[in-house]
């Protein structure tokens, strides 16, 4: 039985009947069944006119927005363009224009393209559907060239043509020109039209001008849902979220019914994910797939993971997005086995790790017992061609640096063959963070020479190693480097500044740096903090402490590292008994090994060995060498033998190789004149692999430094002259 048969048509339908059909399957997005009947219609020996062909290419376009974009799609797309040319009718305007916006929608550019140059004739339409493809499909250079060839063919531009050219422009290197289009716009009447306002202000907001999209929607005078979705998703992606929530109350007040891409747009505003999922299910948009994906995203971003997976499980057709954005929760939160699951749950469902979910579960794996998953993970990247993608090697090359596997990270940075600056920052922060920072320097050099220039992170990371070895004058050129390009001296910046000019013993540059931060975040206020507790300002440290709650800034248990230091530092035992209990009451950090350090540390130095001891024993965690050494310093200073020798006993069962406690005990007994002792000692630490002598000297002279190896014959003033 024929089709026609099947869906009613009579013996000898006529084209009109066609058309009635065609017409119905377009409305309702069925292009399958359009083709099917467009091939019925030759069995009647129907010949096909431009109404045909429009109806049908409809069809196509409007179901390609919505999945049917495979190569079959294209294909058919070919067939369609070959029969519009048999027939004749691609001199019909209209029906060659939707043929080329059917090939955009596509992805077929090359083959929009010939469409439009066979064009006879071409209108103001057809130019606009071009540029729209172009603008559509990225290619914003040649959406502009489009547009000035049109002008230059004397065709006038309408507003639907700003509305497909704008959103080319909002590329940061475009900025100029979209101002220019705008300025175009304004002379010619058509920036008056509420959507050509709307596609500038998104225009603007991309380029961070938030000012001209400002004005631009306040000039708007009927605000429809898309100029207020445009607004608040301008404020979003600049960062400004509560004046995002403040247009959304406005929109409200002003009775505008939100739609999907409102609660896309808040969620993207960090709105709390509570709310926003409140009123999506007043609305009514609680079903729609995106906004439920952009839920689970924001529910697992802000830590609330289970909410996040209880709304996974309603979700009809799974996607890699939200699991990813589930996955990357757990990660964040060392839940390695939750991450694990999630991934045998993805390979259930047949799918397969893109970049981004393979770099999060990379970024999960941290225990160095958790070395296997690295590698297996490493093996699966390799077998499914993800290690290729500098994303993955650049995550591969942190993973294998947090476990000080170098040598692995180095052959991975190696064997890439096109390495982007994310690529060389990430092995050079590596080496920094095993110690390594001679060879990060090495790298740098070889960077520059590669022909990268240093980002904010390149020099962060480098000052980082700078305050490691001590190289003063090379952190002192870096900084200067940052005052000569104008880099944001805020942020990580500015504390790796702090931090490295604290550990080269230079506290009053530090100072000068904190102070021209103008909003000093929390790790600058730890970072100036600390240099002021390990260098005896223990009362410039504990005002700064106060100071910094003063500005708002909450502290976290690094904060309460560098106040304990200081108390400790000056003998501050009422203080430092204080603070050690608003840290757990007043803001619920729960003490660490380094904060008992520090308390145990104060107790001794006072000579209060009885609290300390009762401090230990009281402790929620077992007591590792730091706190034990704490307690075995102060017997030193006070030249308390049998207390340290029960303390040293501790120690050498805690680490027998460690030779610091070795020598804390000669140092006790040679205060006390027992020398006999003392030579005991030095023998069982010479039994132990050590002589108490051997140590790392830093020497810097001139332009080069000296760790234990010939020094570095570059002139890191030169490399870093630009």
């Amino acid at each position: 039985m024929n089709l026609a048969c099947s869906i009613g048509l009579s013996a000898k339908p006529n084209l009109p009947y066609f058309h009635y059909l065609l017409k119905s399957h377009s409305e309702s997005k069925n292009p399958k069944q359009a083709l099917l009947l467009f091939r019925q219609l030759f069995e009647y020996n129907l010949k096909p006119n431009d109404l045909t062909f429009s109806l049908l290419i409809k069809s196509c376009t409007s179901s390609s927005s919505s999945g049917f974009n495979s190569a079959s799609s294209k294909l058919e797309a070919n067939q369609i363009h070959t029969h519009l040319l048999k027939s004749g009718v691609d001199r019909y305007v209209y029906v060659s224009t939707a043929l080329l916006d059917l090939y955009m929608k596509l992805g077929c550019v090359k083959d929009a393209q010939k469409v439009f140059d066979d064009m006879p004739d071409r209108d103001v339409v057809s130019w606009n559907a071009l540029i729209c493809g172009f603008s559509r499909n990225g290619y914003d250079f040649e959406a502009l060239r489009c547009f000035v060839r049109m002008c230059r063919e004397g065709l006038c531009p309408c507003p639907t043509t700003l509305v497909s050219l704008v959103p080319s422009c909002g590329r940061q290197e475009l900025v100029f020109i979209g101002k220019c289009v705008h300025g175009f716009g304004i002379k010619a009447g058509l920036d008056l039209d509420s959507n050509v306002k709307n596609v500038l202000t998104s225009m603007y907001a991309k380029s961070a001008d938030l000012e001209a999209a400002e004005l631009l929607f306040e000039e708007i005078v009927d605000k429809s849902v898309v100029s207020w979705n445009t607004m608040i998703g301008a404020y979003g992606q600049n960062g400004f979220f509560h004046e995002a929530m403040l247009v959304f109350k406005r929109m409200q007040e002003e009775n505008v019914p939100a739609n999907l891409v409102t609660m896309v747009s808040l969620l993207s505003a960090n709105a709390n994910p509570e709310s926003t999922h409140c009123h999506a299910l007043k609305t009514g948009h609680a079903n729609d797939a995106s906004v439920i994906t952009s839920l689970i995203c924001e529910y697992a971003t802000r830590g609330n993971t289970e909410s996040g997976k209880l709304l996974y499980k309603s979700l009809p057709q799974k996607n890699l997005v939200s699991l990813t954005a589930i996955i990357s929760s757990y990660a964040e939160k060392d839940n390695i086995a939750q991450v694990l699951e999630c991934f045998a749950h993805l390979q259930r469902l047949d799918m397969k790790l893109d970049a981004v979910s393979m770099v999060c579960i990379l970024h999960g794996i941290k225990v160095p017992v958790e070395i296997g998953l690295g590698l297996a993970f490493h093996g699966y990247g390799i077998k499914i061609g993800l290690t290729a993608d500098s994303l993955v090697a650049n995550g591969l090359i942190s993973m294998y640096s947090r476990f000080d596997k170098i040598e692995a990270a180095f052959s991975l940075f190696l064997e890439m063959q096109a390495k982007s600056l994310l690529t060389w920052n990430s092995l050079i922060s590596g080496c920094v963070q095993v110690g390594r920072s001679s060879d990060a320097l090495d790298l740098f050099i070889q960077m520059k020479m590669s022909g990268y220039s240093p980002d904010s992170i390149t020099i962060s990371s480098l000052l980082s190693g700078c305050g490691q070895i001590g190289y003063l004058r090379f952190g002192e050129k870096l900084h200067n480097y940052v005052l000569r390009n104008n880099l944001e001296v805020e942020d990580f910046v500015g504390t790796a500044l702090i931090d490295m000019y604290t550990k080269c013993g230079r506290i009053e540059l530090a100072e000068r740096v904190f102070k021209s931060i103008q909003e000093p975040c929390l790790a600058s206020w730890n970072s100036i903090l600390l240099g002021y507790s390990h260098y005896g300002s223990e009362h410039r440290a504990l005002a700064c402490f106060l100071k910094m709650q003063e500005q708002g800034i909450k502290p976290d248990n690094i904060t309460f590292l560098g106040v304990l230091a200081a108390c400790t530092h000056g003998g501050f035992v009422e203080e430092g008994r204080k603070y050690f209990q608003i840290m757990r009451e007043e803001f619920n950090i729960a003490p660490r090994l380094q904060h008992c350090a520090c308390m145990v540390g104060l107790f001794g130095r006072v000579g209060f060995f009885q609290e300390a001891l009762v401090f230990i024993r009281d402790m929620e965690m077992e007591p590792d060498f730091a706190v034990w050494g704490a307690l075995l310093n102060a017997c030193c200073i006070h030249q308390e033998v049998k207390l340290g020798e029960y303390i040293a006993k501790k120690l050498f069962l805690l680490d027998s190789k460690s030779g610091g406690f070795f020598v804390l005990m000669s140092n006790l007994y040679a205060v006390k004149g027992m020398w006999d002792d003392v030579a005991r000692v030095r023998e069982m630490m010479r039994g132990t692999g050590g002589d108490g002598c051997s140590g790392v000297s830093v020497i810097e002279t001139n332009e080069n430094l000296c760790l234990n190896k010939p020094s570095l014959n570059t002139n890191f003033g030169q490399i870093l002259y630009i």
